[in-house]
């Protein structure tokens, strides 16, 4: 086991440049943008420094509006050489969203793009500060905002009131490297670097504080576990503002040297001409992404001779697909990994050493220097192997806690430093972790404790079906019901009843769901997780349940 490394994430991409100074750092497909570690590592220096001139100072906090733009990955680093805090925003919010986390994260700085898919970022930015478009670059004043001062337009054509991205080169010079290397050399591992915010699937979302220390720890480990090393290639199509894209990917990447073949959001043909063209030994991607692929009518024209891993992650990842992604797309050492934000965040993994049995029914085992356990939620006590409970951790790589909720985090990490994850899970006696729901998930019907997972996994194995999701409704009756959510695949058609009697003829008749949805797509965050909460709100409102449902909260 090697050691835990103690050096911020400006050290290592120093220590990185040194080492492999003129190897690929990273290249995109979609525009001239490819740099060496030695190119990337002073592209960023002068980043920090331009932060500096326009008066971010160490412990500020800089929130970053964007998809993966090549920017995106330069103020990551620069802001870890000055010690800011990066705050990641995610790419799909609207104005209600955005108002509540740059208040909330009291942040000093935003950088942002013009917008993405139906969000316009620029029109939602003027309407949270009307007072923009008449302001001098870094002289914004907003009462219901009274952090926010700065912000960094990246794109072309800067809106009024803002620094223009591109300016930041020129706006470097004015500051010295002995005024630099002074904040650079005051920082510490230990120090918060990065704010992620938890994708709120219940109540308000909390900044999760991560360290240096936390992340790029974090990211060795997760390398490790798929042998990378300076000659593999990483395609990254999961979000940066995520930690899957930043420490799964970024992370990960700069820690073994490995190239990065980022793209600026998910399209399943882009990633399969990126891994095939760029000869990527590895791709990231949450279960639907996969699906998206092998799905797609000219997955068959594609070749990926070097791809040999990555990881699925973000949702249960269906047996199914998993075999077809080692199958048909040569993934042969493909891994999966769990975790959460509040854990930095990969708690356990498989590795590229674990067999495709272990690899498509587990989430492997606690990574290095991670402790784990499964507890009884009622008592506390330790589960014995293969009975379900609560997934706890502690280690290095729980969270700070987040950012001004003390209660919050009291809730989530003990008294003993464990980290209580609100996910049930399993563990055998070879010390493998399997993920079955989450306790606010399990349904439980008529006292029976069903979970979803298992419902699910069958649901797969219908040759009409592409995708389900399956979750719990109220019932007056049984307390809950169950309801499938259900993609077909392309030209297929089907019935409710055809899917009821598909389960109740193969697993036990309290399983069978009462409620069968056909739909093109399931709700979810930018980050690939399932809202499950929207299913059971729309459901409530579908078949009018409104009655149960006040029963069940009463």
């Amino acid at each position: 086991m090697s050691e835990l490394m103690h050096i911020t994430v400006g050290g290592l991409l120093e220590e990185v440049a040194r080492k492999y100074p003129d190897r690929l750092a990273v290249k995109y497909i979609d525009r001239p943008f490819e740099r060496t570690w030695k190119e990337l590592n002073e592209e960023a220096t002068k980043i920090a420094k331009a932060l500096l001139s326009i008066g971010i100072k160490k412990g500020d906090h800089v929130a970053v509006w964007a998809t993966n733009y090549p920017e995106w990955m330069l103020l990551l680093f620069a802001t870890a050489k000055i010690g800011a805090i990066l705050v990641t925003v995610n790419t799909n919010y609207k104005i209600f969203e955005l108002e509540y986390l740059l208040r909330q994260s009291d942040a000093k700085c935003l950088v942002m793009i013009k917008g993405f898919k139906d969000s316009d970022y620029v029109g939602i930015i003027n309407e949270l500060c009307p007072t923009l478009k008449d302001s001098r670059p870094g002289e914004l004043n907003n009462p219901m905002l009274p952090y926010l001062k700065d912000i960094i337009y990246v794109g072309e054509d800067c809106p009024p009131g803002m620094y223009w991205w591109n300016d930041l080169y020129t706006m470097a010079e004015k500051v010295s490297d002995e005024e630099y290397l002074k904040v650079y050399n005051s920082l510490d591992p230990h120090e918060t670097i990065n704010m992620q915010y938890t994708s709120g699937t219940t109540g308000f979302p909390k900044g999760v504080m991560l360290s240096h220390y936390n992340i790029v720890n974090n990211g060795k480990c997760i390398g490790d576990c798929m042998k990378f090393t300076e000659d593999d290639k990483l395609c990254i199509p999961v979000p940066f503002f995520h930690c899957f894209g930043l420490v799964l990917g970024i992370m990960a990447c700069l820690t073994h040297a490995t190239a990065m073949i980022p793209l600026e959001y998910f399209q399943p043909l882009k990633v399969m001409e990126a891994v095939q063209n760029e000869e990527c030994t590895a791709v990231h991607g949450v279960p639907t992404m996969f699906i998206a692929m092998l799905e797609h009518p000219e997955f068959k024209r594609f070749r990926f001779p070097k791809l040999r891993t990555g990881i699925m992650a973000g949702s249960p990842c269906p047996i199914k697909v998993m075999q077809q992604v080692v199958d048909e797309m040569g993934a042969r050492e493909i891994t999966i990994a769990y975790g959460q934000t509040e854990a930095s965040p990969v708690c356990t993994q498989t590795t590229t050493d674990d067999s495709i049995e272990i690899r498509v029914s587990t989430l492997g085992r606690v990574l290095p220097h991670v402790q784990a356990k499964v507890i009884n939620p009622e008592t506390g006590e330790e589960c014995p192997p293969n009975v379900p409970g609560e997934f706890c951790t502690k280690g290095y790589h729980v969270m700070k806690g987040y950012y001004k909720m003390p209660e919050a985090t009291a809730q989530a990490i003990d008294k003993d430093g464990w980290l209580h994850t609100g996910d049930l899970a399993t563990v055998d006696e070879n010390g493998y972790y399997k993920i079955t729901g989450r306790i606010k998930d399990m349904i439980i019907r008529g006292g029976e404790n069903i979970y979803p997972k298992e419902i699910e996994e069958f649901l797969y194995t219908h040759p009409k079906v592409k995708d389900v999701q399956v979750i719990g409704v109220p019932s007056k009756e049984y307390g809950e019901e169950i309801m499938a959510w259900i993609i077909l695949k392309d030209g297929e058609t089907a019935t409710e009843q055809e899917i009821k009697d598909f389960v109740r003829t193969h697993m036990a008749r309290h399983k069978t769901p009462k409620y069968v949805k056909f739909t093109d797509s399931f709700p979810m965050t930018a980050s690939g997780k399932i809202q499950k909460y929207k299913m059971r709100e729309a459901a409530i409102e579908e078949y009018k349940l409104h009655d149960a449902a006040s029963i069940e909260t009463a």
